[in-house]
């Protein structure tokens, strides 16, 4: 479903450029599945070539179980790590904030869930995921898979520094998530992440292994400000931080570090809803408005998006995934497209009218 959501957010983002006397270029182009059939390949030469000449790339899901048959450094997955690698961000940003409008689409109870507004800043480029030796051999007839995890202190300081800036301009409270009871990578982890700390001494810094955080993530989501974890953490806790916003699909990130900024939503590909137009665009749409703010420094135009999807969700439109019984309108994709991006022109033609006054 990328297409089905990039369109809504390239539609508000060409809103904004309107409005604001922007002027954006778009150029679309294959990667994941789509680009596999066409291709051959899940991330073209003429793609890769085409972000890296860019100033931003806004990302939709890649991934589709009818290519699990296919070679791991084969499959659209591949294509992503790929692109990951080659544009250089190694600092994920996901914001998982719950909104009021939306209480009861999410599985915890308001009294827990409500006033939640967590930063998880996951590092992108280390550990599991592109860590050497990997794979799988055969040894005496058992076949045996090998991952294997890695990070240098450069590593954990760079993406460090992200999250602490970040706490700075928020409630300036880090919580560095890792297993240093019994991993050497952990351990490396927290030793290099507190004496970076000592750098920013208005942030207050705590350690929570990941198993505590999964659970209080759950139980008691206001207690965080900024998680800061390597990548196989950050991965499964940002989706598990769907539950404060209600879906996977209200879920945008950023991508930040490198030459050119990777922006997505952080749900996947669900090819048994694709093309039916009942996918979650707010996501994408999120993931705009973060594009404006890291990649085009446009804090206000990303503000006004990020307002503008408050004020759709109050105003009662929903999506299926976030919808409650007899509660606001549940809407197609492009329906909640159409009113983001109007509710952006209403947003901008009121801050027109102060400003004029």
């Amino acid at each position: 479903m990328g297409p089905e959501v990039t369109r809504e957010a390239v539609r508000v983002l060409r809103s904004v450029a309107a409005l604001h006397g922007h002027e954006f270029t778009f150029d679309q182009q294959l990667i994941g599945g789509a680009a596999i059939r066409q291709t051959g390949s899940p991330l073209p030469t003429a793609t890769l070539d085409a972000c890296l000449a860019s100033d931003a790339v806004l990302l939709g899901a890649v991934g589709s179980p009818d290519f699990d048959s296919l070679k791991p450094v084969e499959r659209p997955e591949a294509g992503l790590l790929l692109l990951r690698r080659a544009l250089g961000g190694y600092a994920n940003l996901r914001p998982a904030i719950s909104c009021k409008a939306i209480a009861a689409a999410s599985p915890l109870r308001p009294e827990i869930a409500a006033g939640a507004n967590i930063l998880i800043v996951r590092e992108l480029l280390g550990g599991l995921y592109f860590g050497e030796p990997r794979g799988t051999t055969a040894e005496n007839g058992n076949s045996v898979a090998v991952n294997t995890m890695t990070y240098s202190v450069a590593e954990i300081e760079r993406v460090a520094h992200v999250a602490f800036t970040a706490a700075m301009k928020r409630k300036r409270k880090v919580t560095s998530v890792d297993k240093a009871n019994v991993l050497e990578t952990s351990q490396l982890w927290r030793t290099t992440v507190e004496r970076v700390a000592l750098e920013y001494p208005e942030v207050a810094l705590d350690h929570m292994y990941v198993d505590a955080c999964a659970m209080h993530l759950i139980t008691d989501p206001r207690r965080f400000d900024v998680l800061l974890t390597e990548n196989l953490f950050g991965d499964i806790l940002s989706d598990e931080a769907a539950v404060i916003t209600g879906s996977l699909g209200m879920l945008g990130s950023a991508t930040i570090g490198g030459e050119v900024g990777l922006y997505e939503p952080v749900h996947g590909s669900a090819p048994d809803i694709a093309g039916r137009g009942v996918a979650n665009p707010f996501g994408a749409i999120a993931s705009a408005a973060l594009l404006l703010r890291y990649g085009g420094g446009l804090d206000r135009e990303a503000d006004d998006i990020e307002e503008a999807i408050q004020v759709v969700l109050n105003d009662g439109y929903r999506t299926r995934d976030i919808a409650s019984d007899g509660i606001g309108y549940v809407a197609t994709t492009s329906e909640i497209g159409e009113r983001v991006a109007e509710a952006v022109a209403e947003i901008a033609d009121v801050r027109h009218a102060y400003h004029a006054v």
